[in-house]
């Protein structure tokens, strides 16, 4: 026994460097396997190779649809509803704000409409009568826009598909929903390739023991492999769990995440109110979204109304009935047309009067720990097999190669 011992102290001595690069190497397999991981979650964005099976796109935006649906499900359900979303706005100060413009093109779009209808009809009714029909759209333009927000805000499910509007622009803009994943849990990213090196180093430490121990062939590979698939699997672990604070031998260890759910809760309220739900995508999703034609009903209803009084008998006495309602769907529908731009001129009173940043942020500080999981988990959970095989494989390539750096340096 002492005879082995003391051919095996002699041979480390002889070639300790050769010995002392396995838990290095070992380590760096850590870290490496964690990096290509964390890259393979996001990138390439699109499908790189030959579809279907050859080739890879990030888990992420592969999963668009079910990532989004899962994030938005979370934010609809639990942080922010429709109604929340339009209750603060003040339909008068709306009209205020957008009068000087929406007036500026009535004018024109009477015009247009009447001439397109009955092409001569309206340059030979009288000035007074074409007057009298455009000063009373544009008289009634602010305030029908005003009545229309006010409907759509008593009935905002009826017309306002918020998780239809945040999933749409999540598959849509697939480098946003990574950057959504990548921002929340940009710290929790850095930890699992820092502790790649760390747990790479304690397990190569007992890797170098075997192999001057043993000199077994598969000793490297092998334990390349678990260190890729262990730290990959032991990382995620911590960064989820324990959702609740558990104590291990006396210390106090709660999931990384679930540790930040502060600072996590601001920077996403952050990008979320900065780039999906503004005042700009509400207004383009309730105009031009899938009940879209819902407003326009609106639009034509309250149309009607402020016409009703005095322009619409003469309307109808010079075109007719069907014409005048041709007519008034067209006028609705240009309208509905110029109401983006036009809302541009309320988007910094929308912003500030919604407050979208500060309530998501507040309702996010309310979530329990195992409701605020759900925020960063699903772009785990999903395919997160794969990464850790991934990990695995690529620690038992690197393994043997070890192995025959070893016997090449040792003869």
């Amino acid at each position: 026994m002492g005879s082995f011992l003391a051919g095996i102290a002699a041979d480390f001595a002889q070639h300790w460097p050769l010995y002392v690069s396995i838990p290095i190497v070992a380590a760096l397999i850590g870290y490496g396997t964690k990096l290509v991981a964390i890259r393979m979650m996001f990138q390439p964005v699109e499908f790189l190779g030959i579809k279907p099976f050859l080739g890879w796109q990030g888990i992420v935006p592969k999963r668009a649809a079910r990532m989004a649906s899962i994030a938005c499900d979370t934010m609809t359900e639990q942080l922010i509803k429709p109604a929340e979303v339009v209750a603060r706005l003040d339909a008068s100060r709306i009209a205020q704000e957008i009068e000087k413009p929406l007036l500026a093109g009535v004018e024109d779009i009477v015009r247009e409409v009447a001439g397109h209808y009955q092409p001569g009809l309206w340059e030979s009714l009288p000035v007074r009568v074409q007057r009298l029909v455009i000063e009373r759209v544009q008289h009634e333009s602010p305030r029908m826009v005003a009545a229309v927000l006010d409907l759509i805000k008593s009935d905002v499910d009826s017309v306002f598909d918020l998780k239809g509007m945040v999933v749409t622009s999540l598959v849509k803009d697939k480098r946003l929903l990574n950057r959504i994943f990548q921002e929340a849990g940009a710290k929790e990213f850095k930890f699992i390739a820092r502790s790649g090196l760390v747990f790479g180093g304690a397990i190569g430490v007992i890797q170098m023991v075997a192999w001057v121990l043993f000199k077994f062939p598969l000793i490297m590979p092998l334990f390349g492999l678990f260190t890729g698939w262990f730290t990959d699997w032991l990382a995620l672990r911590m960064i989820f769990y324990p959702i609740e604070p558990r104590k291990y031998f006396g210390v106090t260890w709660q999931g990384l995440f679930l540790k930040r759910r502060a600072e996590v809760a601001e920077a996403y309220g952050s990008l979320i109110a900065k780039e999906i739900i503004t005042p700009h995508n509400v207004i383009e999703a309730i105009l031009h979204g899938p009940l879209s034609d819902r407003v326009l009903a609106l639009i034509q209803r309250q149309l009607d109304r402020e016409l009703g009084s005095v322009a619409k008998p003469l309307l109808v006495f010079a075109v007719g009935s069907r014409k005048y309602q041709d007519m008034k769907l067209s006028i609705a529908e240009q309208i509905m047309g110029r109401l983006p731009e036009t809302m541009r001129y309320i988007e910094d009173y929308a912003t500030d009067a919604m407050d979208i940043r500060n309530v998501l942020v507040s309702k996010m500080k309310e979530l329990s720990p195992h409701e605020f999981e759900r925020l960063l988990r699903p772009a785990f959970e999903q395919d997160e097999w794969i990464l850790i095989a991934t990990g695995a494989v690529l620690g038992f390539a690197v393994g043997e190669g070890q192995v025959l750096l070893l016997e090449h340096l040792a003869a």
